[in-house]
């Protein structure tokens, strides 16, 4: 074996590739390491917070196209959906739902990186490295929680605010009246709707993409050492894991879209339910419906993610000890 990183990591040769013997081969992230606590939250919340400014309209259109019936359509592509937003509410429009989102993102990232960063500490050696299996286990592990504390409550403020501006209902002003009134009419639980696709999603994401990220600079860095600290490979690397983990989760993410709509209460009983009325009604299409959006958000998030967290900590190390 030999060191070479993906600012993130300490990878074999790509010829010896952990692909092929994942029982034996060992990682190590760099920017994964004991801080402190407040520094980790610092990072995150950056880090999400750019993240999401740079790359909302994306997931705005994904979830307008998940909302919609296959049946009865209203756009007919990402693009349409940008057209007929900006034509009806304006640019703003496409950014509805964006505030909470920021403050999720950066809530989020903060989970992701400290669940991460604990599961894996049992899976390290005494020189920090990680087995393929153990790096899997600890981003399944990190995507729970993340799921659990953060994404459910703020994927579910923000679908409903998409599905009422959708529909014309005029429920909401904006992330704040959704949250108070739905606290106020459904209890705590209502920011919870969806919450097993949600948990089922994250965790298969990030089980994939930690490793994956991994294989990835590894290919487009050849194994050389002096790129494990730079930006462009490390979220080169990162998009092609984003990609790569959509098509995995894709029919998760649909079920979760569509159990976080305005109507989901009266129009099913649980997620079961949700996915086999998408099934009989729609067809298997209905669980890709917003494919190409969602390609392109988790390619730009994943990659922003790896891109700006290493970079970000790096610049806290030279002013914060």
């Amino acid at each position: 074996w030999t060191e070479a990183g993906a600012g993130s990591s300490i990878f074999p040769q790509v010829f010896a590739s952990p692909l092929l013997c994942p029982q034996f081969c060992i990682s190590k992230m760099a920017f994964v390491k004991k801080e402190h606590p407040l520094k980790s939250v610092v990072k995150g919340f950056t880090t999400g917070g750019t993240m999401v400014i740079l790359s909302y309209p994306l997931e705005f259109a994904k979830t307008q196209l998940q909302l919609q019936s296959k049946a009865s359509p209203e756009f007919a592509s990402m693009p349409d959906v940008f057209k007929k937003t900006v034509s009806k509410h304006g640019v703003t429009g496409l950014y509805k739902g964006a505030s909470v989102r920021v403050f999720g993102a950066g809530a989020q990232q903060m989970f992701r990186w400290g669940a991460y960063t604990n599961i894996s500490n049992f899976f390290r050696d005494d020189k920090g490295k990680i087995s393929v299996v153990g790096n899997t286990l600890s981003g399944l592990g990190a995507g729970v929680v993340e799921a659990v504390c953060a994404v459910t409550p703020v994927e579910t403020v923000k679908t409903r605010v998409n599905d009422d501006m959708r529909r014309g209902t005029g429920n909401y002003s904006g992330s704040g009246d959704a949250i108070v009134k739905i606290l106020k009419s459904e209890g705590p639980m209502g920011l919870y709707r969806g919450a097993l696709p949600t948990i089922l999603k994250q965790a298969c994401n990030q089980a994939i993409r930690m490793p994956l990220q991994l294989q990835c600079f590894t290919l487009i860095s050849f194994g050389d050492e002096s790129k494990k600290k730079n930006p462009l490979y490390n979220g080169v690397a990162g998009a092609m894991a984003g990609v790569g983990s959509v098509f995995l989760t894709q029919p998760q993410d649909c079920v979760k879209s569509r159990m976080q709509g305005e109507a989901a209460k009266e129009l099913y009983s649980g997620t079961l339910d949700c996915a086999k009325q998408m099934f009989q009604k729609e067809g298997v299409s209905a669980f890709f419906a917003g494919s190409l959006p969602r390609s392109i958000q988790m390619a730009a998030n994943v990659g922003l993610t790896f891109a700006i967290y290493p970079v970000i900590g790096t610049l806290l190390d030279k002013i914060w000890a």
